[in-house]
């Protein structure tokens, strides 16, 4: 799901966050929690881009697969 489709999410007004272990120089992704369980995500330096925007179930899947290192560098 991307930002676009959803015109209505205000997004200067959510609570971003990002992980404790970001670097102070600005390199960091941030996450929102959306009303309905979504999330949205962006990249802290450039605050111009829209978000990418995921459904809970995305999400979750997410999730699951980097706790487990399936994303991790080879």
């Amino acid at each position: 799901m991307s930002a676009n489709q959803n015109p209505a999410i205000d997004f200067a007004s959510l609570s971003w966050m990002k992980a404790k272990a970001s670097s102070g120089e600005g390199a960091c992704v941030e996450i929102a929690h959306l009303p309905g369980g979504g999330v949205a995500l962006r990249d802290s330096k450039d605050l111009g881009i829209q978000p990418h925007v995921y459904t809970a179930r995305e999400w979750d899947c997410f999730l699951e697969g980097a706790k487990a290192g399936e994303f991790d560098r080879p």
